[in-house]
């Protein structure tokens, strides 16, 4: 939120009490409380007369990070639902001038809060400008400027699809069904990494606002609408180390199972849902030799009108168990689309709203809307009741035999005049639903299939959602533009944590292209979750053409042979935070050419791959220094820019000199 006129003026209708001045410093077990009054303090028995503080406290809850609590009226009410991070035992060492966890340290005082890793300084707060604003209705807004250096460069805040380097943008963090063409997305993520080696983390799932250099031009603005907020500085030394230490503050990526890094198969959306049209299916992939692990129901695996009922439509499907069990025996596994959402004609909403299982108005009447389905209604996971009555549906739909779910929507989630059974705000609701949506849905996999065997493939999410992959990028075009912005977003949720990702080869809306779908195939089959989903027509390859076929099973086989490596990338996502496909500066930090790399990426530590987004098969890509080898036809080139044509069964995909060769020979 910009709330300046220029850099010394406030836009009208808004007031500012600043951190002015430093007044003094109160240590605590492990912890310090800073007081900053709003004004130059001359002589303290005139000026501390009507005169507001700025209380900030600095405590730690893992080492190399500091936990700082800035507020105003330290007596408002605390509102759930609040970020509980994931704490260690650490030391941390308080002195008359700073404050300290392992290497990351604060010092305070008249030159007021200032981070450093060791020696090395990271960022300071801006006083001047920092504090609590109000708007001339009374609506206040905790806001902090913390130093930019000349040289920083900002990536994350979860899922953005415009370019990956953050300088100079502004970001709302609020889930919204936007698709993947504008500023919103469907996870937003509250935390960016800099280059400097270190990360901000604003603990808070309301809507916390951004100006990356955007608004002050030598500051990173955030704001959260109250008198209080929390931010947390986490210092990794640099930017991969930081995104481990947020995994460890927020919580690791659980291991999905093996089957599902081979290729999705989906019914697509509006499209004929038939178990004639599934064998059918099935029966091509095999002649057509593309080797694929899932089979997915979209929508109308449930009557149209009646989502969710969570009931198949015997209709379409008079034997699901069978269906299913015979899908099994040829070799493949079985999702399908759910949401949190429950239509006025679903068998589910009398009991669901009989039970006291749905979102309430304020009034006590059920919560309902026109959006999406008819009369739908919310179902309340705060309730634990209600969420062990949705998990209960579920587990009749698990006895068909479906392996996983995809968690479908959650962003569209009521931010006032809603009563939540715990008594959380509605507005940091908004954002943290999803969490609470794909947590019951993936703990019940976990518990009906054991771990290690449980998956969601989830739209929305928030802070420590990437405990519950498999995440996909929503809803894109098909056209080589759509293609660029979702790998910009999948590469910009990789720094919050999110190990696993997927996205709609060839675009959901609209229909590619033969030449943009065989380009996309490559790209999508070398993520780590590979899927075919479409909207109103099918994504099969072999309606693209024959050529379209033979390059879905050469990739589809490549990246089979690439499962060996891709588990073991796997492993360490799950071990520490870091996704499997990142973007190059989170490989080449050192590198200033990779600062602004958003068309190629590393598949782990050791692939490099530049997805074609041309017609004509032309594609400039950069290799940092060394020697590279390319995957498919062994040519080697060295560090630098290169540009080549290719046709639709090769692209440029090089192995990074000194790894291991990613492929059994």
């Amino acid at each position: 939120m910009k709330f300046r006129n220029g850099y010394w003026r406030l836009q009208d209708g808004y007031s500012l009490l600043s951190n002015a001045d430093f007044v003094s410093a109160e240590k605590g077990e492990s912890s310090v409380t800073l007081f900053f009054s709003s004004k130059r303090i001359n002589n303290i028995l005139t000026d501390s007369l009507n005169t507001p503080l700025i209380t900030t406290t600095l405590s730690s809850p893992r080492r190399n990070v500091i936990r700082v609590d800035v507020a105003h009226f330290l007596g408002t009410r605390p509102v759930k639902p609040d970020f509980v991070p994931c704490t260690e035992k650490t030391e941390a060492v308080t002195s008359d001038k700073s404050f300290s966890t392992g290497s990351l340290s604060a010092s305070f005082g008249k030159e007021g809060l200032k981070f450093y890793l060791g020696d090395k300084f990271l960022t300071e707060r801006q006083t001047r400008l920092s504090g609590r604003m109000l708007t001339d209705t009374g609506e206040p807004f905790m806001a902090e400027y913390l130093s930019t250096g000349i040289d920083e460069t900002y990536y994350g805040l979860g899922e953005r699809f415009g370019p990956l380097a953050k300088n100079g943008q502004s970001a709302v963090m609020w889930n919204m069904d936007s698709g993947s063409s504008s500023d919103k997305g469907y996870k937003n993520i509250p935390f960016l990494v800099s280059t400097k080696g270190y990360g901000i983390l604003v603990g808070s799932y309301s809507k916390v606002e951004f100006e990356v250099q955007s608004e002050v031009v030598n500051a990173l603005q955030f704001s959260v609408p109250g008198e209080r907020m929390t931010y947390y500085i986490l210092a990794g030394g640099s930017i991969k180390e930081t995104v481990k230490l947020y995994a460890d503050l927020t919580g690791k990526p659980a291991l999905p199972p093996r089957w599902s890094f081979g290729l999705w198969l989906s019914t697509s959306f509006s499209t004929d849902y038939t178990e004639k049209t599934v064998n059918h299916f099935v029966d091509e992939m095999e002649a057509h030799d593309i080797p694929f692990s899932v089979f997915h129901f979209d929508c109308f695996w449930m009557k149209g009108f009646e989502w969710v009922n969570l009931e198949w439509d015997k209709e379409c499907f008079p034997d699901p168990k069978g269906m299913i069990d015979r899908l099994h025996q040829r070799g493949l596994h079985v999702t399908c689309w759910i949401n949190p959402y429950i239509a006025q004609k679903s068998r589910l909403f009398r009991e669901g709203m009989e039970k006291g299982c749905l979102l309430m108005k304020e009034n006590g009447d059920v919560f309902q809307t026109d959006v999406w389905q008819a009369g739908m209604a919310i179902v309340d996971f705060t309730n634990p009741e209600a969420a062990e009555w949705y998990r209960d549906k579920l587990r009749e739909i698990l006895k068909t035999g479906v392996d996983g779910f995809k968690t479908d929507f959650g962003e569209e989630i009521p931010s006032s005049g809603v009563r939540w059974h715990d008594g959380s705000d509605p507005a940091l609701m908004h954002n943290h639903y999803t969490y609470l949506y794909n947590k019951a849905v993936f703990t019940l996999l976990e518990e009906v299939k054991g771990k290690g065997e449980a998956l969601v493939f989830a739209r929305s999410s928030t802070i420590g959602g990437q405990q519950f992959p498999v995440h996909w990028g929503g809803d894109n075009v098909a056209s080589f533009a759509s293609m660029a912005e979702t790998l910009r977003g999948g590469l910009s949720l990789g720094f919050s944590g999110f190990g696993f990702w997927s996205h709609d080869i060839g675009g959901f809306e609209e229909t590619s292209s033969p030449g943009l779908f065989k380009r996309w195939l490559a790209f999508g089959l070398l993520s780590s979750h590979s899927r075919l989903h479409g909207s109103t027509s099918y994504r099969v390859p072999w309606l693209y053409g024959d050529e379209a076929s033979e390059v879905a099973s050469y990739f589809s086989k490549l990246k089979m042979s690439l499962l060996p490596y891709l588990w073991q990338c796997a492993l360490e996502s799950h071990e520490t935070g870091l996704p499997i496909i990142r973007a190059m500066v989170m490989e080449f930090e050192d590198d200033p050419n990779v600062l602004h790399l958003d068309r190629e990426y590393m598949l782990g530590p050791a692939i490099l791959v530049a997805p074609v987004m041309s017609e004509d098969g032309s594609c400039s890509f950069y290799l940092p220094k060394g020697r590279w080898t390319h995957l498919l036809d062994k040519s080697e080139l060295e560090g630098g820019w290169h540009t080549r044509t290719y046709d639709y069964f090769s692209l440029p995909i090089y192995v990074r000199e000194g790894y291991p060769w990613p492929i059994r020979q």
